[in-house]
């Protein structure tokens, strides 16, 4: 959460004070004080997009390859827009992580908004940039949620509540202001994590046009001159370091209310033409941004490296006693399970080029290992059957594919998780685990909640591994599919739960590795 009221005794980031003379540190690199046109419409003014999209956009400027600059809209009425109002745009980037192993920061005043709106009080001058001929590019994060199709009501000259509800009033707009003109489409790029966000937002875009009966015309300018493409994001922000926040202002010489923070790691994988790249040179200004016609091969190398390298092990390690995924990556015993899992049973049931393959795996370890983020394991322990269907079932069933052997430590991360997910109902409705003599939060759909409870708790009665283990594999509303008729994976789990509930996590992923390697 950013600060309600300006950190005390120091000067507030804004224009005028970089015109007036002020003097950055020399630690601090600033953009382009140009005032360019407003070229991109951005839907979302939190953190993350200000340390990826407005960042590279930022730099893009810098180099003289783009001349645009970004007017932020706050989805919802309770938004950030006075603070960004305030200090003119501005705000104050920190990147940093490892590189090559070596700690690497950098420090940037950012410069590429111009302005911030508030929709459910500057409708009208919404409307006014959307008929802009300067506009050519959207860029959203909304949130996964935000990417929905809710029913509404058109009212012209009102902002609409949902996110694609507002896209279709305001591209209704310009379609009108531009009188149907094929040339004057736009170009949406949505940030949003779900698969295919582009294609998506089209859909929900459509149904709300047909909804509001906006003609059969402007239906087919949104299907024709219109490009809706389909994009995968990669950056972890923390955003806001209210820890710290008083001592970056001092070592800056101003107040900012709208410091962010990130790693060095980005990459932005956008479906679409190459025209289209050419007109927002991302890449030529040196950014981490491939355009392709498709990004199914990146996607799966996110999903089954950075995401599937997290589900496979964390549960693991924070039964074994640790909190973060940087001291995981610190404790040996599990660093040694984290390269098994990344580089011995990932890595090679991935179908992609081998460098490419190795060079993102050691990108991994480098983010996993950054001493600035504090990345805690049960955060990510969230619906962690959802996430080990998605991310990891498909790399133990590529590599049995692969080799005609499972892959022993992806095997073990079943068995983990389902010890992880042993718990008794607490006093709030929740169900809680037990790590050394102290409860923690099992948090997923109260359906998954209710058949670990139910089967944990027969397992205390008649102590059968086997019955608990073949009860959760078969169960299809878990997994989409009997997993007991994957050869020896029954036998692999019942090994595993037994190894951890005889000897403890620690000693059980000693006595896989030693196996495994």
């Amino acid at each position: 959460m950013q600060p309600s009221q300006p950190l005390s005794g120091k000067i507030q980031l804004n224009r005028k004070l970089l015109q007036g003379g002020f003097v950055p540190p020399k630690n601090v690199t600033c953009g382009s004080l140009n005032g360019y046109p407003e070229k991109i419409l951005q839907f979302g003014e939190g953190n993350f997009l200000r340390a990826f999209f407005d960042w590279m956009v930022d730099e893009t400027n810098a180099r003289g390859l783009f001349g645009g600059s970004v007017v932020a809209v706050q989805p919802i009425a309770g938004g950030m827009a006075p603070q960004i109002n305030a200090q003119e745009g501005l705000y104050t980037l920190i990147a940093r992580g490892i590189e090559a192993g070596t700690v690497v920061e950098t420090r940037r005043i950012i410069t590429s908004i111009s302005r911030a709106l508030n929709p459910y009080e500057d409708w009208a001058d919404l409307v006014a940039l959307a008929q802009s001929p300067e506009l050519r590019f959207v860029v959203s994060n909304t949130t996964e949620a935000g990417i929905a199709y809710i029913g509404e009501p058109y009212e012209p000259g009102c902002c609409p509540a949902s996110f694609p509800a507002k896209v279709a009033a305001l591209l209704y707009e310009r379609f009108v202001a531009v009188g149907g003109d094929p040339s004057r489409g736009l170009v949406f790029l949505p940030c949003e994590l779900i698969e295919r966000n582009g294609a998506k937002l089209k859909e929900y875009v459509l149904q709300h046009a047909n909804a509001w009966k906006l003609g059969g015309a402007f239906c087919a300018w949104v299907e024709s001159s219109n490009s809706f493409l389909n994009t995968l994001v990669d950056r972890i922000v923390p955003g806001y370091p209210r820890a710290e926040a008083e001592t970056l202002c001092a070592e800056l010489g101003y107040t900012d209310q709208l410091l962010d923070t990130s790693e060095l790691f980005h990459l932005w994988v956008i479906e679409g033409p190459a025209h289209l790249a050419a007109e927002l040179p991302l890449a030529d200004a040196g950014i981490n941004v491939i355009w392709t016609d498709d990004m199914t091969p990146y996607r799966s190398r996110k999903v089954r490296m950075l995401n599937g390298a997290h589900t496979a092990c964390v549960l693991a390690a924070f039964l074994g006693g640790i909190n973060t995924v940087r001291e995981m990556t610190d404790d040996p015993l599990f660093e040694r399970l984290l390269r098994q899992v990344l580089f011995k049973e990932i890595v090679p049931a991935l179908p992609m080029e081998e460098g490419e393959k190795q060079a993102y795996a050691q990108a991994v370890l480098e983010r996993f290992r950054n001493p600035f983020i504090k990345h805690e394991l049960l955060s990510i322990s969230l619906n962690s059957i959802s996430k080990w269907k998605v991310r990891v079932l498909p790399s133990l069933l590529d590599s049995l594919a692969n080799t005609g052997k499972l892959p022993p430590a992806l095997v073990f991360s079943l068995a983990a998780l389902m010890r992880f997910y042993k718990g008794k109902p607490t006093n709030c409705g929740g169900i809680n685990g037990e790590r050394n003599g102290e409860d923690y939060p099992i948090r997923d759909d109260a359906e998954v909640m209710e058949f670990f409870q139910s089967r944990w708790q027969a397992f205390k009665t008649d102590g059968n591994t086997e019955a608990l283990a073949y009860a959760t594999l078969s169960n299809m509303s878990l997994w989409g599919e009997d997993l007991t008729q994957v050869p020896g994976l029954l036998l692999g789990v019942i090994e595993g739960l037994r190894a951890i509930h005889v000897d403890g996590m620690r000693a059980a992923v000693e006595c896989l590795l030693a196996a495994a390697e």
